[in-house]
């Protein structure tokens, strides 16, 4: 039987590990390490301490048969460090599972929890023909 909170558990664990550092310098090594599984989590996290740290209002990863992988933030229209391809489909995949969400477009609160501070996150997600986007939008 699979544990659906541990991705969960993983993810808060990890920003956790990663409060005191910088998300994006830490981003940009992401595509390179060899466990995928561990890398999308990492990165998951990483973009939520960004998005926290830089007041964003929302982070979108896309993955698109046309562009490949793309991710932004909007505060000021920027693009972030991606993660490549393989380590992409993994993070879509896990906060997908993390958010319960299926189906072609679907939304959700997820309550999360960092330290002793938490905080609801909308995710939204579309598949579409292939394309896959998440956006973490922030409180």
């Amino acid at each position: 039987m699979k544990d659906t909170g541990s991705l969960h558990q993983k993810v808060q664990g990890l920003c956790d590990c990663f409060a005191t550092n910088d998300p994006l310098k830490e981003m940009s090594k992401v595509k390179g390490e060899s466990d995928t599984d561990e890398a999308a989590l990492k990165w998951i996290a990483l973009a939520i301490l960004h998005g926290i740290n830089s007041n964003a209002k929302e982070i979108t990863i896309a993955n698109t048969k046309k562009e490949g992988v793309k991710v932004t933030a909007e505060y000021r229209k920027a693009d972030l460090p991606s993660p490549g391809g393989p380590i992409a489909e993994k993070i879509i995949n896990a906060v997908r599972e993390i958010s319960h969400l299926e189906g072609g477009k679907a939304e959700t609160t997820l309550a999360f929890g960092i330290r002793n501070n938490s905080m609801d996150l909308k995710i939204k997600s579309k598949h579409e023909g292939g394309d896959e986007k998440i956006t973490i939008k922030f409180p």
